[in-house]
């Protein structure tokens, strides 16, 4: 029996690929990746290497935005169907029409979209760095924030800048829920609970701390606690497991079970890997003119983080 594991270092090596795989992946490719992170230090790490291929184990967007910052690089994603529910709540033609009838809005847009809707935006953010990139937006601009209207309000509530929001959300963090959480706080009293931003105010109400998936791992090592609940993705466990394992990590529940898995994510597996990486498909294709387009706001926003 072919091991899997040892078919993708092989691929990896004869392919001089580096494979990237987000925080919300399956133990098994987070252990086969070259790096693992959130949105930001993915991009990061997509602009500069040096590979000939990336392989993105993520969902759809993110393979876009690797190719948006290195569109020299074949960009592979193992299921071409990892999509993204908070990406598909807002579709490029209905932002296109909302800013038609809506116009001189600064579009600060989550880098969970597609790239027709980073090419229509202003700046893009991620979850970690989204305070920095609205308080940056001139004073005298109104600011219309997309996809995620959780993010938007928490950003709104750190900011103190009001922001037209829209209507979107990432279905996994709509499951967490005020008596979900309150129930598992009951259980484990003295664990901190640390919440996603694009949980629900009624849960980020609940937590100690509000942070991205990054600033979950930094969090957790400095704290003096044993003990954590974590209120995201389920992927996000082994990432903090493999790295502070001598800590304790609790999932945040639903209101149905503790398995906040995200259908889109664990769609790659070690096989469609394999696949990717012998036939150099699925890959990511864009018009020039889209690239184009979509790399502006990024690098807008890979600038701004830096100072």
């Amino acid at each position: 029996m072919v091991d899997l594991r040892e078919r993708v270092l092989e691929l990896k090596k004869q392919r001089n690929a580096v494979i990237l795989a987000h925080n919300y992946q399956t133990s098994e490719i987070q252990e086969v990746a070259d790096f693992v992170g959130d949105s930001l230090g993915l991009a990061y790490q997509a602009k500069n290497t040096q590979a000939d291929v990336i392989l993105f184990c993520g969902v759809h967007f993110m393979a876009e935005t690797a190719k948006i910052v290195n569109p020299s690089k074949t960009v592979l994603i193992p299921d071409m169907n990892a999509g993204c529910s908070l990406a598909d709540s807002c579709p490029a033609e209905e932002l296109r029409a909302y800013l038609d009838k809506n116009p001189n809005l600064y579009v600060v847009a989550y880098i969970n979209c597609s790239a027709g809707v980073k090419a229509l935006s202003d700046v893009i953010c991620t979850s970690g760095n989204a305070v920095k990139m609205v308080q940056r937006v001139p004073a005298d601009r109104d600011i219309l924030f997309v996809p995620d209207q959780n993010l938007g309000e928490w950003v709104m509530q750190q900011t103190g800048r009001p922001m037209k929001l829209w209507e979107g959300n990432c279905y996994v963090h709509m499951e967490f829920t005020h008596q979900s959480i309150v129930g598992i706080r009951q259980k484990y009293p003295d664990a901190p609970v640390i919440a996603h931003p694009e949980c629900t105010r009624a849960v980020r109400l609940l937590a100690d701390e509000v942070c991205s998936t990054e600033k979950m791992v930094e969090y957790c090592r400095k704290s003096e606690e044993k003990a954590f609940i974590i209120v995201t993705e389920s992927g996000m466990l082994h990432r903090l497991k493999r790295e502070l394992p001598e800590k304790e990590f609790i999932p945040g529940p639903t209101d149905h079970c503790a398995c906040a898995d995200c259908r889109y994510m664990k769609m790659n597996t070690l096989e469609k890997m394999v696949s990717a990486l012998e036939t150099l498909e699925p890959q990511i294709r864009m018009e020039a003119e889209l690239l184009d387009k979509a790399r502006v706001p990024i690098e807008r926003m890979l600038e701004w983080s830096k100072s």
